[in-house]
């Protein structure tokens, strides 16, 4: 695709897209250890190394007995220890919650459930229900059974399981370094925007979001304002592209006179994923894959500088992207009930930011939704999804497209 071709890709092709995109640049897998792998994404399959658990354990403090009852105590097993068997009729063993039951035993018994005599002899009855006192090997998992696919995303859950099943390091995809360069010489850093100039809102959020989206982002990856010249473009793209997998960029997406993004790709060599999108708001975003000086490809997904838009043009492209590079699934969309009449764009999709209500099943249109505006995306949950040539009616089922609100959180 050239810079040329401006004939706008549709939303769900231009996110298919990026997701291919990045699916194929994936890095290949590292090993790293448990503590170290919250946060990245499975490589290879989490297979049970043993059975689980690999041996019959107690889940109740009493006694592991044999044969009719009463029964003589010959010993104690505790969590950690080995059992012996029990291999006569009427004894039995004092056991603790999570230590091995020994062969031979034919029940346990609950130490509230029981009672001894004056020679210590243990009487009472197992409680009969559904779910025994005790866990038999491969009752979580057996050997070798695949417990979680490639591409999930490693939480403290992943590594919990992981470590039950004896590992100590896992084999996953590589972080993606990401770095943000803010065009335009009308942005304030600091202060009230006034005398023809506005503060620059994207510098402080879009790290943010690439981080909910998995990325990393070192504070020296972040430059900006770039100067408005083709000059300073070209260095500032060239030179976060040496650090980073990813760079972003906000403004400088149109053709204008000041708009110098799309020259500075042609200088670099830079081949467009996608270059627009029908969509609104979110016009125009571009999304290209730049020749490494390693050989391998590196990404540039440039952000209108409306703040909206450049967040829409976010997570419709680098979103997925992302994803790709990780190696987990596209993102998959939730479907909502619509709360309200929600109206379509033409021919392109609209994204309409809406809040969710407490069960998540219906979704509200919220206010102060200009393409220049963030109050309502501060309010929304994600965005309801209109199709080209449609509009939601009350009630009626529609996707969703959600934000990422918590820090870490899987998209």
């Amino acid at each position: 695709m050239s810079a040329d071709d401006t004939t706008p890709v549709g939303w769900e092709q231009a996110r298919a897209l990026a997701y291919a995109a990045g699916r194929s640049a994936a890095g290949a897998a590292e090993l790293i250890s448990l503590p170290e792998a919250d946060g990245r994404t499975l490589a290879e399959p989490l297979r049970a190394l043993t059975d689980l658990p690999a041996f019959p354990t107690s889940s109740i403090d009493g006694w592991a007995v044999r044969g009719p009852q009463p029964w003589r105590p010959v010993g104690r097993v505790l969590a950690g220890g080995v059992a012996e068997p029990l291999t006569e009729d009427g004894t039995c063993v004092e056991i603790a919650t999570g230590a091995m039951v020994p062969s031979g035993a034919s029940a346990l018994v609950r130490i509230e459930d029981s009672t001894r005599d004056r020679e210590g002899r243990v009487s009472g009855e197992p409680r009969r229900h559904a779910v025994p006192d005790w866990r038999m090997p491969g009752e979580e998992a057996a050997k070798d059974e695949v417990l979680l696919p490639p591409g999930t995303a490693v939480d403290p859950a992943v590594i919990g399981v992981a470590a039950t099943c004896g590992y100590e390091a896992l084999s996953v995809y590589p972080r993606i370094r990401a770095g943000l360069l803010v065009f335009g010489d009308e942005l304030l850093t600091a202060g009230t925007p006034g005398a023809g100039r506005v503060r620059d809102s994207l510098g402080p959020q879009v790290p943010a979001w690439l981080r909910r989206y998995g990325a990393t982002v070192d504070p020296s990856a972040i430059t900006g304002p770039v100067q408005d010249t083709l000059e300073a473009h070209l260095a500032a793209v060239r030179g976060a592209l040496r650090t980073a997998d990813l760079v972003c960029t906000t403004g400088g997406t149109m053709h204008g006179p000041v708009d110098h993004l799309h020259p500075a790709l042609a200088e670099l060599g830079a081949e467009y994923v996608v270059n627009t999108v029908g969509v609104r708001p979110g016009f125009p975003m571009l999304l290209a894959r730049v020749p490494g000086e390693d050989g391998r490809p590196r990404f540039l997904a440039g952000l209108p500088g409306n703040p909206q838009s450049a967040v829409i043009a976010l997570i419709t492209l680098v979103a997925p992207l992302l994803a790709g590079l990780q190696g987990r699934p596209a993102p998959a969309l939730p479907t909502v009930e619509a709360a309200s009449v929600v109206r379509g764009r033409g021919n392109d999709t609209h994204l309409a930011l809406a809040r969710l209500d407490p069960s998540g099943r219906v979704a509200t249109p919220v206010g102060h939704v200009g393409s220049a505006m963030l109050r309502g995306l501060s309010n929304a949950h994600g965005f309801v999804v209109i199709r080209p040539g449609t509009e939601a009616a009350p009630g009626d089922l529609v996707p969703f497209l959600p934000l990422p609100l918590v820090a870490g959180e899987r998209p």
